[in-house]
């Protein structure tokens, strides 16, 4: 899919306020509401974004916030790693799961009310996963300085 100027409007429109009516955007980039709605949907068709939430853990409760960085072995059976992944995945507390290259193999983001229940949920991972995971470092996210923040005008049209 091309994104184009218009598209890059409202994507810049919807990332501001996901709410924003099909009324109110088709006037901010002068197209009209079904016009609006077909480029709207058609980008998410195209996976270029996903109507969604972005849930900020520690407005309800889970202060801790904690990016995993594992490294694996003993991946001969590949029953085990797709069993852990998708141990992973159904975890109520683990909030993001990649495979990623690099010094690492996974990174896992998990939440948790406190350090106590950080190292409760840690350690049963450790204990359950352990004959395949070979390193695991923890940081925990203090502040947050930008998250998916975008200005798609700059990021599609722009040289870098």
């Amino acid at each position: 899919m091309i994104i184009d100027e218009k598209n890059c409007q409202i994507l810049q429109i919807l990332h501001k306020n996901s709410r924003a009516s099909l009324t109110e955007i088709s006037k901010k980039v002068n197209l009209s509401v079904d016009s609006v709605n077909k480029r709207i949907q058609k980008m998410i068709e195209s996976k270029i974004f996903s109507p969604s939430i972005y849930m900020r853990h520690r407005y309800y409760g889970f202060n801790n916030v904690v990016e995993v960085k594992l490294k694996l072995h003993n991946l001969d059976c590949e029953t085990d790693y797709n069993h852990f992944i998708s141990f992973l995945k159904e975890h109520p507390r683990v909030t993001e799961v990649f495979s990623i290259a690099g010094e690492w193999d996974l990174s896992i983001v998990i939440i948790a009310r406190d350090a106590i229940e950080q190292g409760i949920i840690t350690q049963k991972i450790r204990s359950k996963f352990g004959k395949i995971i070979n390193s695991w470092s923890e940081s925990l996210t203090i502040t947050c300085h930008k998250f998916e923040d975008y200005n798609f005008k700059k990021l599609f049209f722009e040289k870098v």
